[in-house]
């Protein structure tokens, strides 16, 4: 069964850092492109970070210099690292595994960013 499980979310103070963590199983996931997306309340589902399985780095502009997305192979494991967070970050994080039509979510991690 394809799985992947968000830790590491919860508040945080504007220009704090945290770490997500994505945790994979029931795929191959060498092959797979990962990738971050973020929800605010009542705004779509956008896209914050992709790490493709060649090794390819991109981010939305607003979070390019602050946010930075890692993969461990051998660990299963994808991470988000987010830096000098703002107010404007706070959002339910999910974890996206593609490969050709295969698609997996993760459950979602409440990330919120507030004094």
């Amino acid at each position: 069964q394809r799985r992947l499980v968000e830790s590491g979310g919860g508040l945080v103070q504007p220009g704090g850092s945290l770490r997500l963590s994505c945790a994979a199983s029931g795929i191959i996931f060498r092959i797979y492109a990962m990738n971050w997306y973020r929800q605010a309340p009542g705004k779509q589902r956008e896209l914050v970070a992709t790490f493709t399985s060649g090794g390819d780095t991109n981010y939305t502009n607003s979070v390019k210099g602050r946010f930075t997305i890692s993969r461990d192979n051998a660990k299963n494991t994808v991470y988000l690292q987010m830096n000098s967070r703002k107010p404007e970050d706070t959002a339910v994080y999910y974890c996206n595994a593609v490969y050709s039509i295969t698609n997996v979510w993760g459950q979602g991690t409440q990330v919120t960013v507030s004094s």
